[in-house]
């Protein structure tokens, strides 16, 4: 009985004092934090996207506080949100364009060809693996939610198998972007109004083939829109592109469009 007693003693003096040793380990030895990491993290939106290149809004402040990243950097961080930091740095605050996602296409179930029937894992990158996919457009939208699913604040919906962004809710954070098997997703500026949702570089008949609402190349967008020189429009093969560098404004151009496939931002609120 006294050789447990020694034992339990024993055992309880380790404990003690490898519990005083760790006290006074953290008291002379530990690493302050810089308090502005805290109040960074406080302020940012709290989405933990990691659209700004770290591992989420605590990544992100400590890389503030280090230097080694710029104020603006968080997509979904407002003007409000920036000027904060940047009075928590002391330094100057950037002006930040906000960007948003948009999907280009516009082939729905409705008015795009399948090629067969898909009844694996409901998910894009799944369906493209399995002969590219059930779409006859190789360039166009599965339709199966990948980027639904990575979609931070859900401003991404499915209807009628396509794709579609809710801008009021969409953060550009680029997730969905980088989980679409197809690159049918870009980042845009937020005020852009004006888009071209196709994304088939293909000859106009070939386009036709296997979606009604296709780009067929045709050009008159860029020619209601002041022509090449104005600039607001590029062509990738036989495919209209906006210039978001440069993008027009006029409403007036999506009526225009012979093969219904330029929207205004309509189109995507609440994801309709």
């Amino acid at each position: 009985m006294s050789a447990v007693l020694i034992a339990i003693g024993v055992v309880a003096g380790v404990g003690a004092v490898a519990a005083l040793a760790l006290a006074i380990a953290d008291k002379y030895l530990a690493v302050q934090e810089d308090p502005r990491i805290g109040l960074i993290t406080a302020a940012l939106p709290g989405a933990n996207c990691g659209g700004c290149g770290f591992p989420g809004c605590d990544g992100y402040a400590r890389a503030l506080v280090a230097g080694t990243a710029a104020n603006g950097a968080c997509s979904a961080a407002d003007d409000k949100c920036v000027a904060e930091i940047a009075k928590i740095l002391g330094v100057a605050a950037t002006a930040t364009e906000k960007r948003v996602a948009i999907v280009h296409c516009c082939g729905t179930r409705s008015n795009a060809i399948r090629v067969g029937d898909y009844n694996g894992i409901a998910d894009c990158a799944a369906a493209a693996a399995v002969a590219g996919g059930d779409k006859g457009c190789r360039f166009g939208c599965l339709g199966y939610g990948a980027c639904a699913n990575v979609c931070p604040k859900h401003a991404i919906s499915i209807v009628d198998g396509l794709a579609k962004v809710d801008k009021r809710l969409c953060i550009g954070c680029g997730k969905c972007v980088n989980v679409c098997p197809r690159r049918v997703i870009e980042l845009v500026p937020a005020k852009a109004t004006v888009h071209v949702l196709c994304n088939n570089p293909l000859r106009g008949p070939d386009v036709r083939k296997v979606c009604q609402v296709g780009c067929m190349g045709c050009h008159l967008c860029e020619k209601n829109s002041g022509g090449k020189e104005a600039g607001h429009f590029t062509f990738d093969g036989f495919l209209a592109k906006v210039n978001y560098e440069n993008y027009p404004t006029d409403g007036a151009l999506v009526g225009k469009c012979p093969a219904k496939c330029i929207v205004e931002d309509a189109h995507f609120e609440s994801g309709h």
